[in-house]
C-alpha cells in the first residue's frame, strides 16, 4: 500500500503548494491531493489562468510528484456550490487525475440539516454526469451534520445508483460522528474509493489532528480491513492540528517526515 499513499495538500493549510510539494516530496511523497478549496486551501482554483495551471503541473514535474485528486469542497446544497464543484471537475482533467472529493456541506462548520435528499439527490445529478461523461469519479467524504460515517454514504451511494463513491476519512467519523471507524469502514469499505488517512486526539469533538501515528488510532487494524477489501485506492495522508495550527512550517513539514516513516515501517 506505500505505492498508494500521497499527500492532502491541506495539511499544508496557510502555505504555499510550493511548500507542500517541496516538503512532501523530501519526505518521501510521490503523489498529492491538490486542496482547492476557495477561502480555506486553496491551493489550486477552476477560476486560474492557464499559465498558473502549467505552473503548477511544472511544480509537481519538477519534484517527482502526480496529482491522484482534486480536493474540491464544495455546499452542493447551493447553487454556488453546485457551481463551483461542476468547474472544478475540468481541473481533474487538467491534472490527469480520477477523483473529485467533496462533502455535502460546507468545508468547515456545516451544521445544516438536509431534510430532503431528493433535492441533494438533484443537485448531485449534473455534477455526476459531468465526471461521467470525462470519467472522473466523484467520491464523498464522511463530513459534517448530515454524512458523519461511511454507512451512512453508503445508503446516499445506492440512491444514486452506485454512481458515487465513498471518501473515508478516518478521524471525521470520530470528530463528526462520536463513533470509532473500524467497523463503520468494514460495513462500509467495498463503496470506498479514497482514504482520508487522518489520526485523532482527544475527546471526540476535539479538533485535533496529529500526525498519523501520533494519535490514538490503530492504524494496522484499518489496513487490515482495507487489505481483505483489496483496496487499491489513494490514501491521502492529511494532518490538521489542533485549532491553533501549527507554528511555522518546519513543524509541518516534521508532521509529514513523520507521517510518512511510520507508515513506511507499517507497510514493510
Amino acid at each position: 500500500m506505500l505505492k498508494q499513499l500521497a499527500i492532502n495538500s491541506n495539511t499544508y493549510h496557510g502555505f504555499s503548494l510550493e511548500d507542500a510539494v517541496v516538503g512532501a516530496s523530501k519526505a518521501g511523497f510521490t503523489q498529492i491531493e491538490l486542496a482547492a478549496v476557495e477561502g480555506h486551501t486553496a491551493h489550486v482554483l477552476p477560476e486560474m489562468s492557464s499559465e498558473q495551471l502549467e505552473e503548477i503541473k511544472l511544480l509537481l514535474q519538477n519534484n517527482g510528484m502526480k496529482c491522484v485528486g482534486i480536493g474540491a469542497h464544495s455546499n452542493v446544497m447551493t447553487e454556488e456550490g453546485i457551481a463551483n464543484l461542476l468547474k472544478s471537475i475540468d481541473l481533474a482533467v487538467i491534472f490527469n487525475c480520477k477523483y473529485i472529493v467533496t462533502a455535502t456541506g460546507d468545508a468547515h462548520g456545516d451544521k445544516d440539516v438536509i431534510e430532503d435528499e431528493k433535492v441533494l439527490i438533484d443537485n448531485l445529478t449534473p455534477i455526476i454526469e459531468k465526471c461521467e461523461k470525462l470519467n472522473k469519479v466523484l467520491v464523498l467524504e464522511t463530513h459534517g451534520n448530515n454524512y458523519a460515517t461511511g454507512a451512512s454514504l453508503k445508503k446516499l451511494a445506492k440512491l444514486l445508483n452506485s454512481k458515487v463513491k465513498i471518501n473515508y476519512d478516518t478521524a471525521n467519523v470520530i470528530f463528526y460522528g462520536n463513533i470509532l471507524p473500524y467497523d463503520d469502514l468494514e460495513a462500509s469499505v467495498d463503496y470506498v474509493e479514497f482514504i482520508h488517512l487522518k489520526d485523532k486526539l482527544g475527546p471526540f469533538n476535539e479538533w485535533h489532528f496529529p500526525a498519523i501515528g501520533d494519535g490514538d488510532l490503530d492504524f494496522h487494524k484499518l489496513f487490515g480491513t482495507l487489505e481483505k477489501a483489496d483496496y487499491r485506492g489513494p490514501i491521502s495522508v492529511e494532518v490538521e492540528f489542533t485549532p491553533e495550527g501549527p507554528a511555522n512550517l518546519e513543524e509541518v513539514n516534521e508532521a509529514v517526515r513523520r507521517s510518512y516513516s511510520y507508515l513506511t515501517n507499517i507497510f514493510k
